[in-house]
């Protein structure tokens, strides 16, 4: 079984093998269900895939992955991109990739079951003239086509570990609450320093991003966390799990805690930091992060915990992630 950077490079090159197929593909994306208003009933009324959940895409629509993912009790995520023909993406050094009005970016959480994939959910983040819009839909049991699930859904599901949750689709004002950057609704995963040199090199070869961004200090990959250093594996895991709210910008920001990939300041990220406000979510303990000392850190105990008004993320998480909170307390421990 491959893992690791083999992994990526593989799915860089298998990604870059289907988009050259779908652009033979005759079933063209509905760019007007993307640019214009309204919410499409459907995820085929998009059009990005045929084969039903087979998910083969068309032209245009590529798939990609992140090298570190955001946990979502264990579900398998297939993620693809979405640019109207003739337009690029634009770099924007390690940092977010600035995509072109009318694109999409489609991501399907599915979960075992019977030895198969069951797809689960699509959610849609689409580029209209006014911002960006998310849009959650949720899969039929004959698994042909999602309908859209403006008020979210509950699901009774068995994570991979074994552990029986109520799965939460989001509703379209959570998916909002997630993405929201300044006020703004933003995409949160495609960032240059987030991806494979791979799959960047060959989207800039396709003519579908204008340059190969330079990434002076790439995320890890995730299946690589033992062999990497445990401050970029926890770091990592932290960006792409916390950061999108934990920012000066986002949803977070009174709690002062920035949590941000490229953060420089240990007491910024909670090294020693005390909470804004003390409660219930603060487990009675003193600093966010205690140097040394797993047992004492807020940041921990919140990961640790599904408890409502505890746990942390607040949205997306139904059961906690031991191999997130193992790479995480293993950097605290050896924090001097």
């Amino acid at each position: 079984m491959m893992r690791g950077a083999s992994l990526v490079a593989a799915l860089s090159i298998a990604g870059a093998s289907i988009a050259n197929s779908a652009e033979r593909a005759a079933d063209p994306v509905n760019d007007a269900a993307i640019t214009e208003d309204g919410f499409p009933s459907r995820l085929s009324d998009y059009g990005f895939f045929t084969g039903g959940a087979a998910l083969k895409p068309v032209a245009g629509v590529t798939p990609y992955r992140l090298n570190t993912p955001l946990w979502s009790d264990g579900a398998t995520k297939l993620r693809f991109l979405y640019l109207p023909k003739g337009e690029e993406a634009k770099a924007q050094g390690d940092g977010l990739i600035d995509l072109p009005v009318g694109a999409a970016l489609i991501k399907t959480f599915a979960f075992p079951e019977n030895g198969k994939l069951r797809l689960i959910e699509t959610r849609v983040l689409m580029h209209r003239a006014d911002g960006w819009l998310a849009l959650p839909y949720e899969w039929n049991d004959a698994q042909t086509d999602a309908t859209l699930a403006l008020a979210g859904a509950r699901l009774p599901l068995t994570t991979p570990q074994g552990v029986s949750i109520s799965y939460a689709i989001p509703n379209k004002n959570q998916c909002k609450e997630c993405h929201e950057l300044g006020g703004s609704v933003t995409p949160i995963g495609p960032k240059a320093r987030n991806l494979s040199v791979a799959w960047l090199e060959a989207q800039h070869a396709a003519g579908r991003l204008d340059k190969v961004p330079a990434v002076a200090h790439r995320i890890p990959v995730w299946e690589d966390r033992d062999k990497v250093p445990v401050e970029s594996a926890a770091r990592g895991y932290l960006e792409i799990n916390c950061a999108h709210c934990h920012n000066p910008r986002g949803a977070a920001s009174n709690s002062g805690l920035d949590l941000r990939w490229e953060q420089g300041d240990p007491v910024k990220y909670g090294v020693g930091k005390a909470p804004t406000a003390a409660g219930r979510g603060s487990g009675n303990l003193l600093v966010d992060i205690a140097p040394g000392d797993p047992v004492h850190s807020i940041l921990l105990y919140r990961m640790e915990s599904v408890e409502g008004g505890i746990a942390m993320p607040e949205l997306g998480k139904a059961s906690i992630d031991p191999a997130g909170i193992a790479v995480v307390r293993r950097w605290i421990a050896l924090m001097h």
